[in-house]
């Protein structure tokens, strides 16, 4: 493993509003890691994945995430954090009115690509990584389920991320997909990007190893596998 450092968590504080959701958060990742988050409805696994792309405001403890401290992060750094990041959303996120192609497009113009050749070069990338190099100019309708879910793993690794935070991606798909997406986001921390999977599916935490994390009653703690 690459003793990268790519998040640090010290004595965190995660708050919804007035309300304490963990507390006390310690948590390590380094390059090429896979990490389980587990926990009910409500236990904090969200929270804790909004305070790393910087939605919710981190208001105790020290935190850095890709390079950035959380705690003294500008809010016109926002966007060059997330570029650092690969985010894959349970329900997919993708653009309705374009198509796959489009909407890798707008992604990438959207963070700084101006070359029209790269930018192709770059979707052609990882659409074949993602093994659906044929889908370019389908619209996201025209796909199943998980075709849209490698869809938004595709979008996340545009930009060659440190980490893909990744909330629930198997929650909308039947078990045989959940395990093709599954495959294709190990194979991508092998090679280097390292994952944090928010999830409530212990059936995919036994069948594909990685650390895991469970909130429970406000604390973050690893828990034996």
């Amino acid at each position: 493993m690459n003793s990268e450092l790519v998040i640090s968590l010290k004595d965190v504080d995660i708050y919804q509003g007035n309300n304490l959701i963990l507390d006390d958060v310690n948590l390590e990742i380094h390059k090429g890691d896979f990490i389980y988050i587990i926990g009910k409805t409500g236990s904090g696994k969200s929270s804790l994945l909004k305070v790393l792309y910087a939605d919710v405001t981190l208001e105790k403890g020290e935190a850095s995430i890709a390079g950035y401290d959380l705690r003294k992060l500008k809010t016109s750094q926002i966007p060059f954090l997330r570029r650092k990041l690969g985010i894959v959303f349970q329900d997919f996120q993708l653009l309705t009115d374009r198509s796959v192609y489009d909407n890798l497009e707008f992604v990438l113009q959207a963070t700084g690509w101006k070359d029209k050749t790269l930018i192709k070069n770059r979707i052609e990338e990882v659409m074949e990584k993602v093994r659906l190099s044929t889908k370019n100019y389908k619209f996201p309708h025209e796909l199943s389920g998980g075709e849209q879910q490698r869809i938004v793993i595709a979008r996340a690794l545009l930009n060659n991320p440190d980490i893909i935070l990744a909330d629930e991606p198997t929650g909308n798909l039947d078990p045989e997909v959940s395990d093709e997406i599954m495959k294709l986001l190990i194979e991508i921390s092998q090679g280097g990007t390292a994952i944090l999977m928010a999830t409530h599916d212990y059936r995919l935490i036994n069948k594909f190893f990685g650390k895991v994390y469970r909130c429970d009653n406000h604390r973050i703690l690893e828990i034996p596998i």
